[in-house]
């Protein structure tokens, strides 16, 4: 009895420690059922890479709502801009085989040296909805290649309350009303410019297009350059222009080199000095420092002719592009479709970032862009334009024009020098 109790407490046992394996084993295959359901919503990551460092902390916050928004996906926006030559560090990211989901690409001569990496959006749901000149500069043999970031103006901004604490009654229209201007702030104590000229993009961008853009054809100009039937030594446009340089030397604030960006703006919104040249891009970075300041757009004229002077340069400042061989560009194509339809991405790139929308259907308010924006509306809607040519210049001028600007400033080069210079890197770059 004893022999045959043992047995049956052993066959007992057996059974129990079979059954306790097979359920043991339906819970690894729970657990692995389970484990399979969360590879297939696994998070994708789309990589941003942008240069527009005025909205970086409006664009964490835009991504911390979208990212609630949209389980599953994750945005790692980075940020290189301001003082840092982007265009540099986006090609430093594609030889470091660390190629973005979205990036920017200005469009023209960058849309060609780009092109071979972005994805055709042309059956994007926002195109019918962008402003017709938006979608020139990143449009090739019929198709659209990038979402314009915005529509941009600058000029010189100015502080109109000390403008009439100077007693300058009237906004200057003419290089000599410009002058005359500069020298009642000199009188008043107050430093006329403030020049951030350690910024190659101050100068070779946007102060160079100046000479650019007043050409009677510009697009012609810049062809004559390309094929050899235009010189800029001996152009009287880029005679006048010079002035215009040197004006802002004499009334500027002492060493423009060594000012970058960020302090350039800080000396004017801290009321360091009455004008900077700068766009409506800078309305944020102002506000954080001053909000109170009353503020306009003056031109940036570079002659007698008061109606030809009174123009502002407005153009795309920049567009999102998708990198098509992507792994996420699904996911990158529908982020750029919410933040330009979705009632909370209008409201970002009005009310946060203090956009001109260059899309029909998005309405910023005088409000919501800011001072300096409606400035740029105002003179949009007087077509009182002049476009931006920077980039039109051959790969690489913008950076050497701006290194040869900054040896001029220098004392290291006179006028003659100066547009010989121009006239050698372009003919040296137009081919490569």
């Amino acid at each position: 009895m004893k022999t045959y109790s043992f047995k049956r407490k052993v066959r007992a046992l057996v059974l129990l420690l079979a059954a306790f394996t097979l359920v043991l084993a339906g819970c690894n295959s729970s657990g692995s059922e389970q484990n399979a359901g969360k590879e297939e919503v696994k998070e994708k990551t789309i990589h941003i890479f942008q240069f527009k460092v005025e909205i970086a902390e409006a664009l964490n916050r835009m991504k911390a709502e979208y990212e609630a928004t949209h389980p599953g996906i994750k945005l790692d926006i980075q940020t290189v801009g301001g003082g840092s030559d982007y265009g540099a560090a986006l090609k430093a990211k594609f030889a470091a085989g660390e190629q973005p989901d979205i990036f920017n690409v200005g469009g023209y001569r960058e849309l060609d040296t780009w092109l071979e990496y972005l994805e055709d959006l042309s059956d994007q749901p926002w195109v019918g909805d962008v402003v017709d000149v938006a979608k020139e500069p990143m449009t090739k043999d019929g198709k659209l290649y990038g979402q314009p970031m915005n529509l941009e103006g600058y000029g010189f901004i100015y502080n109109k309350d000390l403008f009439k604490k100077a007693g300058i009654t009237e906004t200057p229209k003419t290089l000599s009303e410009l002058e005359g201007a500069a020298q009642k702030l000199q009188a008043a104590g107050i430093t006329p410019f403030s020049n951030g000229y350690q910024e190659f993009w101050v100068l070779g961008n946007h102060l160079l297009n100046v000479a650019f853009a007043n050409q009677t054809d510009p697009a012609a100009f810049v062809k004559g350059l390309n094929d050899g039937t235009a010189k800029i030594p001996g152009n009287a446009v880029f005679a006048e222009w010079m002035k215009l340089f040197d004006l802002t030397l004499k009334y500027g604030n002492a060493k423009p080199l060594t000012t970058d960006y960020n302090t350039q703006v800080t000396n004017f919104a801290t009321g360091k000095a009455a004008m900077m040249q700068q766009g409506n891009w800078t309305q944020v970075q102002i506000d954080g420092i001053n909000p109170k300041l009353n503020l306009g757009i003056l031109p940036m004229p570079i002659g007698e002719d008061a109606a030809a002077g009174d123009k502002l340069f407005v153009g795309v400042a920049n567009n999102w592009v998708v990198n098509k061989n992507s792994a996420v560009k699904a996911e990158a194509k529908e982020f750029l479709n919410w933040m330009v339809t979705s009632e909370q991405g209008k409201q970002y790139i009005t009310k946060e970032f203090k956009f001109i929308p260059a899309f029909k259907s998005i309405k910023g308010a005088e409000a919501d862009m800011g001072q300096l924006g409606a400035e740029v509306v105002k003179y949009s809607q007087e077509n009182k334009l002049l476009g931006w040519f920077f980039n039109r210049y051959p790969e690489g001028a913008q950076q050497e024009f701006g290194s040869q600007m900054q040896a001029y400033v220098a004392g290291k080069s006179d006028v003659a020098k100066l547009l010989e210079d121009f006239q050698s890197t372009w003919d040296n770059l137009k081919s490569k």
